[in-house]
């Protein structure tokens, strides 16, 4: 079995980005996002071995990380536009993210674009605008996309959401016949640097209403998403920030979300065969009708918006790390536990791959460009992947 060495990771950046974040002051910083790009846990770069490919050398820390700071910017039209009906406001603000996504992560990649690749369903009943972007620099893959869709329940669906839920048992027959209209985005990123963690975020709204009965609204509605984080390499502020980040959000509208969802995404994201989760955790929640469907639209917008500000800082911080051998075939192992997740457990894999006329090219957005399947790949005890082992096989409280 192949064993991985007790070598340190390195805490810090490269010297090169080190050299452009010591030049920007407090002042050009756009909200915490930029400000925590620009820290350094200590100023030791371990010798890696030769860096793979010349990505590290070209590649800058940006003087702005756009739409970082969501609290303070204008918001948009469609925010408190309260007579517009509800799942058109969720389109928008679904297609909102994704251009401010985009621009983010652009701002870190200095040679390629994301292909947008608008589509529509054969039947005409929606349309999606799928943007990814690969063989980047700093990217190896990323897709933001975004899906407008409606149609009606095929048996495997509606028995899938009574059996996860009590509520949508007794609120949904299994005798009768149900459509359905969603708003989403769905993003997933894998850094092309092993130091630099790979993040997942999904927020949607679900309208369901009896067959050919949509005038009398729906019978159920609800909200679902959340967002989080799959190291290779663990750093501890790294992964505090990002929680922290989205606690924030989550305590603006509910002091008890961040603790309720946290816990609920560690039981979600639990790869049983594996004994693992498949990150550090972050937030997850579904069937979220709680509060007045106004209030959850506020939250949905501001932990979808927050997710720029937890995520993208930590790509910026790490992408210019000097890596080795070692290091990228740990990363594509990791890639392939998280591979495994999307397509054996991910109810959203599931519920598009059931879904009549989907885009399969679109619901496999998630998966890695490159992963690796290893006999008996165990890392030494006391080594960096090992201690990624155990942060994936305990739960731990982030924010204390």
């Amino acid at each position: 079995m192949r064993r991985y060495s007790t070598q340190p990771v390195p805490q810090g950046m490269s010297p090169g980005a080190k050299a452009v974040v010591s030049g920007i002051c407090a002042g050009a910083a756009t909200g915490a996002g930029l400000w925590y790009a620009s820290q350094q846990t200590d100023k030791r770069v371990e010798e890696q071995g030769a860096v793979l490919g010349s990505e590290v050398s070209s590649l800058r820390v940006p003087a702005e990380i756009p739409n970082t700071d969501y609290e303070h910017s204008p918001k948009p039209e469609y925010y408190g536009d309260t007579a517009r009906p509800m799942h058109e406001r969720m389109e928008l603000l679904v297609l909102d993210l994704q251009d401010r996504l985009v621009t983010a992560l652009e701002s870190l990649e200095p040679t390629r674009k994301f292909v947008w690749d608008r589509w529509e369903r054969d039947d005409g009943r929606g349309y999606g605008i799928s943007c990814v972007l690969q063989d980047g620099e700093a990217l190896e893959k990323a897709g933001v996309n975004v899906s407008v869709l409606e149609g009606t329940l095929t048996p495997g669906q509606l028995r899938s959401m009574r059996d996860r839920n009590p509520q949508t048992a007794q609120r949904l027959r299994a005798d009768e016949e149900y459509d359905f209209r969603v708003a989403g985005v769905s993003v997933v990123v894998h850094p092309r640097n092993p130091y630099a963690p790979t993040a997942h975020k999904n927020y949607r709204r679900f309208e369901v209403y009896r067959k050919g009965a949509r005038e009398a609204g729906p019978v159920m509605a609800w909200f679902g998403g959340g967002a989080d984080l799959t190291p290779a390499y663990l750093f501890d502020d790294d992964v505090t920030y990002f929680h922290q980040t989205l606690k924030h959000a989550c305590d603006a509208h509910d002091p008890h979300y961040y603790t309720r969802f946290k816990q609920w995404c560690d039981r979600y994201f639990a790869i049983p065969h594996r004994n693992e989760t498949r990150g550090v955790g972050g937030i997850f929640f579904d069937d979220l009708e709680d509060k007045a469907p106004e209030q959850l639209f506020r939250f949905v917008y501001d932990a979808g918006n927050a997710f720029i500000r937890a995520y993208v800082p930590l790509v910026a911080r790490r992408m210019a790390t000097p890596y080795g051998a070692r290091q990228r075939e740990w990363q594509l192992v990791r890639r392939g536990h998280y591979a495994e997740f999307n397509l054996v457990y991910d109810r959203g894999t599931k519920f598009g791959l059931m879904t009549p006329g989907a885009r399969i090219e679109s619901i496999l957005m998630s998966l890695p460009l490159t992963a690796r399947w290893e006999y008996m790949n165990q890392p030494e005890p006391g080594s960096p992947e090992a201690r990624l082992l155990d942060a994936v096989r305990t739960t731990t409280d982030w924010v204390k």
